[in-house]
């Protein structure tokens, strides 16, 4: 497929290498040409130094031609407004997403209706869940962290509860697996727990937390 980064700051030049690596064409652009010294030595992907507004700049980098761009030069506002310009003038353009770095600027930037990355806020969610209760392993994260799917290793302490039972008055939280020696199944809430099986559940921080306090309540109990 043909992608093309705007931006060549360090996670242009890292989101650049991978997608190369996976055996895809890359084009980076940037109005600095010393930024693409970030790129990694193997990278074997086209460059094009320019002003990402620039009808001439966007034209040299194939965008007619482009399956996905990635703005993410390091200015909020700079990504919303060439964000906003590629979808207005690419309308057949299967996918647009640009880079928040400043969590106060995502009104702003979903107001243009755009898809978005926060790394800022994802990562600090994924931090925050680590340093609550490491035992809730986050698998998989939607949006920018807001519901994510975590894995729960059934111990000793809860063998024999249902998972109706388990879930029992935590909210925004769902079973999504429920995984016994290796062979995983789609939960019916009746089902009986056993030691050593893994619950796959998607759940917002707010429903697992709702999910360690009831466990806790019955460890205390």
């Amino acid at each position: 497929m043909n992608f093309i980064v705007i931006g060549c700051g360090r996670f242009g030049a890292e989101l650049s290498y991978r997608l190369f690596k996976n055996g895809h064409q890359v084009v980076v652009v940037d109005s600095n040409r010393q930024a693409f010294n970030r790129l990694h030595p193997d990278f074997r992907g086209r460059t094009v130094e320019g002003d990402s507004l620039s009808a001439d700049t966007l034209s040299r980098a194939a965008m007619d031609k482009a399956d996905g761009v990635a703005v993410v030069t390091n200015t909020d506002t700079m990504n919303a407004v060439i964000g906003h310009t590629i979808r207005v003038h690419y309308p057949r353009l299967r996918q647009v997403i640009v880079r928040n770095y400043d969590p106060a600027m995502r009104g702003m930037l979903e107001a243009f209706g755009l898809q978005i990355v926060s790394s800022t806020a994802w990562g600090a969610e994924r931090v925050q869940e680590l340093m609550i209760d490491p035992s809730f392993r986050a698998v998989f994260s939607a949006g920018n962290g807001e519901v994510e799917m975590y894995e729960m290793y059934i111990s000793q302490q809860w063998d024999g509860m249902t998972i109706s039972n388990l879930l029992e008055g935590c909210s925004e939280i769902v079973c999504s697996a429920l995984t016994r020696a290796g062979r995983a199944e789609l939960p019916n809430p009746g089902a009986v727990l056993q030691r050593g099986d893994v619950l796959t559940v998607s759940a917002t921080l707010e429903g697992v937390r709702a999910l360690r306090a009831k466990l806790q309540e019955s460890k205390e109990a």
